[in-house]
């Protein structure tokens, strides 16, 4: 099912919509880019997409639907899980008997629609329809997610606390379940379903932790998405316990113990999905906090210019990562991407012709033909003992998932030293505050100078969604802006990489600013990175062996091309990428 571009040509010729001339420059565009000719037409405003959709839709012989305004059953909604209809932009809207309607943007998916016939056991019957309406329909998987979630929390939430009320005289002391009691509030079929609904809806809403925070008299949980922490739910206090005693059970953590931290981990598996949960209790003053980030087990690792990276500052990485011996270091803090982009450099350098061994905590994602080591504090296996042994193991290339006392740094620079590319990140806000930070650790500047080859400092901002607002910079702003970077040398990259013309300036480039919408409340979704690479030159390797100040390296690197990360945010914020004031937002401390 495939729109010849000479059949579209024709249909839109004929209707008057578009000239002879516009058309070959939209199918000139579309194979420079590698877009397709209907994406090019639309994203030019040279056709509408409910227009086009029309036009492909009788070409194709398929009916064409609108559900901007079309309610969805929630059942036949569900048939087609949520993360594959938003992958795919598709969505089950109707059931008749053994039929099931599916509307779609893409009529060449072929694939798909075999998959979901296979796993709906459904004849498969295809419909075009519009960008909006699928935005619609997405919608509602939210909504009727909402609705699950609160119903089933709030029935079982009072279920518990009724059981709790029926005969039992209150104290004013708070009641403290233990042993035999505490594994059957684990087991109790509320207390699973809540967690597992926790779970669940966590993981449709794209979050990377879960916060359960017990109060004095309630039980806030919180989600963090994109880097935001969000309200989800008050629980009565009365169901803590349970749910805490649940999240213990699965993480295999001690039931009975509620004076010291624990930490564990647990797997959650569905058809739909593949997550580690890394679990997190610490006790406060009104009972234990729960933390637990979930990591997707089956993401596939990105590659440096999907993370954000651009232009010199990714040659460069790319020309370090060629080097078969030295050091180098992803900066940050925590939760900025730090381990993604250690595993995007692997994905580069990770060939048959090398042996890659790593040490981590936790392993985030599988890397083929990689030897990866999870570190466990219990049993003496730390980075330093693990990274002892990984030298013995003839290895090429060491990744070690983060430097964070004297030993293990000494043994980084050692294994650089002895023939080693080593990738490892470290805790500093900056690309040359990591220079520092190593001799802190005790690391002779000398050996810093030997071994390092670069720095790479980095933060994740939001990436606004495809509503947002274009305004442009008023001179208070520039000036308020100034204090921040060199607004000239910023305005000097953007002509240099041809993203504005070059008679621009500042007043007339366009600036963005999220939009806001019932499916994304403040106009942003998914996150990207933005960098600063210092590379060591010979010029800071002799600042470094003279023990210079982090300022004083920074300048150094600046002087010899190197973008901040406020720059670098800057550039992607004029490409509209992010806003200004996300960029600020993560940059200023």
């Amino acid at each position: 099912m495939r729109v010849e571009p000479k059949q579209l040509k024709a249909f839109l010729l004929d209707a008057g919509m578009l000239k002879d001339s516009q058309f070959a420059q939209a199918q000139e565009l579309a194979m420079q880019t590698g877009q397709r000719l209907s994406d090019v037409l639309v994203c030019r405003n040279l056709v509408r997409q409910e227009d086009l959709s029309k036009i492909q839709a009788y070409i194709l012989g398929i009916p064409f639907v609108n559900l901007e305004k079309e309610k969805i059953d929630p059942e036949v909604l569900k048939i087609i899980p949520e993360p594959i209809a938003r992958t795919h932009s598709l969505v089950a809207f109707r059931k008749r008997g053994n039929s099931l309607e599916v509307a779609m943007l893409d009529p060449e998916d072929l694939a798909m629609i075999e998959f979901i016939r296979k796993k709906a056991g459904l004849k498969i019957l295809p419909r075009l329809t519009t960008v909006e309406s699928i935005k619609n329909a997405l919608r509602q998987y939210h909504e009727s997610l909402e609705a699950e979630f609160g119903e089933i929390i709030s029935k079982e939430a009072k279920s518990i606390s009724d059981q709790k009320q029926i005969g039992v005289v209150e104290s004013a002391k708070e009641e403290v379940l233990e042993g035999s009691e505490l594994e059957k509030a684990a087991q109790d079929l509320p207390v699973i379903k809540i967690v597992d609904t926790l779970l669940k809806h966590a993981v449709l809403q794209r979050a990377s932790d879960i916060h359960i925070e017990p109060f004095e008299k309630e039980v806030l949980v919180r989600y963090r998405i994109d880097g935001i922490l969000r309200e989800a739910m008050l629980f009565p206090k009365s169901v803590l316990a349970g749910i805490v005693a649940r999240i213990k059970v699965l993480a295999n953590l001690k039931l009975d113990e509620h004076r010291l931290p624990q930490d564990g981990r647990f797997k959650i598996e569905t058809d739909d999905y593949k997550y580690s949960v890394r679990v997190s209790i610490l006790p406060v003053f009104d009972g234990e906090k729960v933390v637990m980030r979930l990591l997707a087990e089956n993401t596939k690792a990105l590659t440096l210019e999907e993370l954000g990276l651009r232009g010199e500052a990714l040659e460069e990485l790319e020309a370090n990562l060629r080097k078969p011996v030295g050091m180098i270091l992803v900066t940050g803090p925590t939760g900025c991407g730090k381990t993604t982009s250690l595993y995007a450099m692997m994905e580069i350098i990770n060939t048959p012709e090398v042996n890659i061994s790593t040490v981590e905590d936790p392993i985030e994602y599988r890397i083929p033909r990689a030897n990866q080591t999870q570190v466990n504090p219990k049993i003496g296996l730390t980075f330093a003992s693990g990274l002892r042994s990984l030298v013995r193991q003839d290895p090429d290339i060491i990744m070690v998932g983060e430097i964070r006392d004297n030993e293990t740094a000494s043994l980084a620079i050692n294994a650089a030293l002895t023939g080693h590319l080593v990738l490892s990140t470290i805790h500093t806000n900056s690309a040359a505050g990591a220079i520092p930070r190593l001799i802190d650790m005790k690391v002779e500047p000398f050996l810093i100078s030997s071994t390092l080859n670069l720095i790479l400092a980095q933060r994740l901002v939001r990436r606004l969604t495809e509503d947002k607002v274009a305004y442009k910079l008023k001179a208070t702003e520039l000036e308020t802006l100034a204090k921040y970077c060199n607004m000239s040398r910023i305005l000097n990259i953007l002509k240099k990489e041809k993203i504005v013309k070059s008679t621009a300036s500042w007043e007339n480039i366009d600036f963005y600013r999220p939009k806001p919408s019932k499916e994304h409340p403040e106009g942003y979704r998914g996150r990207i990175g933005i960098y600063e690479v210092l590379s060591v030159s010979l010029a800071i390797k002799d600042l470094i062996v003279s023990q210079a100040t982090s300022d004083k390296i920074q300048a150094r690197a600046e002087q010899e091309g190197m973008l901040t990360m406020i720059e670098d945010g800057f550039i992607k914020a004029a490409q509209g990428l992010t806003s200004i004031e996300e960029v600020l937002r993560v940059i200023i401390e």
